[in-house]
């Protein structure tokens, strides 16, 4: 990942006195899944619809795979796909029939059509009702249809937005799964805009958190956590005898320990001041006699990074 393929300068977008989008400023990585984070109302979806060409920026500019969104957005959208929120589909058609006009207006080689469309369909499990009417989907069915009526001409970059808010646990992990194979394999680029923070942990190289139209923070998962987060909890286990004696020496260093501990299954459960305590915890219990069988630091998450950029406390 060593060239960007969407370029975003000061881009700002306005409706009346609303600031939709204020002077957002990043790049996005070639072969990267990229996570763009926030609430509804944060700006994500007018984000999307600049970055293709649906919108006009106020000021600023972008560019995607080279192209500038308003001078040229049909040669871009050729090479983009877009899955929005609550997708349109024509529930008139069958399934197979929606991608095929679909295939048409992306003038996808006609030899290659029924490959392609079966090949989505089978892809997603709807091989069985390629022929039903959209109209009698189930909400999670018309979800894995608009993906692959997004996936069909092979973009090389995969706007998502919720993709995966409508689908039962299994097809969930199935559309994950896939959006890490079109990447890592694939070379596509995913900009994937959602509010589940525990998928945006698994599945993105680096994120971005808007709040109301602003870019609040920008960086890896691990990177976000480390500047936003400074505490770390820790599961302790030390000899059962030891416990109490274990939680005075704790209590009695509050600057590495920042609330008492709690006793739960055996195990203490401290929240120390960051991950630089955790060798003075270890030190301080050791030279004070202390068998500890266990110290496993708990992995801090985009969630508590989330709450904290809001100024909230999780």
């Amino acid at each position: 990942m060593n060239n960007s393929v969407i370029q975003i300068n000061n881009l700002t977008r306005t409706f009346g006195e609303n600031k939709a989008v204020g002077s957002l400023s990043l790049e996005v990585n070639a072969g990267e899944i990229f996570g763009f984070l926030g609430h509804n109302g944060a700006g994500k979806t007018t984000t999307v619809r600049l970055l293709n060409g649906i919108y006009s920026p106020s000021s600023g500019s972008s560019q995607v795979l080279g192209i500038d969104p308003q001078k040229d957005g049909p040669a871009l959208r050729a090479q983009t796909g877009v899955l929005t929120e609550t997708p349109s589909l024509d529930e008139r058609l069958s399934g197979y029939d929606l991608l095929a006009y679909y295939a048409d207006l992306f003038t996808i080689p006609k030899d290659t059509v029924n490959d392609r469309i079966m090949s989505l369909l089978t892809e997603f499990g709807l091989e069985k009702r390629a022929k039903d009417k959209v109209g009698t989907y189930s909400k999670g069915m018309k979800q894995s249809l608009a993906l692959a009526r997004a996936l069909l001409h092979k973009p090389k970059v995969l706007f998502l937005d919720e993709p995966t808010s409508s689908l039962d646990p299994v097809a969930a992990r199935h559309v994950n799964d896939l959006i890490e194979r079109l990447t890592r394999r694939e070379g596509c680029t995913v900009f994937l805009c959602t509010h589940n923070l525990v998928e945006a942990q698994k599945l993105c190289d680096r994120v971005a958190v808007m709040q109301h139209g602003q870019l609040k923070a920008l960086g890896t998962p691990a990177d976000l956590t480390r500047q936003y987060i400074k505490r770390q909890n820790i599961e302790l286990e030390v000899e059962e005898n030891q416990i109490e004696k274990t939680n005075q020496i704790l209590v009695s260093h509050p600057d590495l320990v920042l609330r008492t501990p709690v006793l739960e299954k055996n195990m203490l459960l401290v929240t120390v001041s960051g991950r630089d305590a955790i060798p003075e915890i270890l030190t301080l219990l050791t030279v004070n006699n202390i068998s500890v069988y266990r110290l496993n630091p708990q992995e801090v998450n985009l969630e508590e990074v989330y709450f904290a950029l809001n100024g909230e406390s999780k």
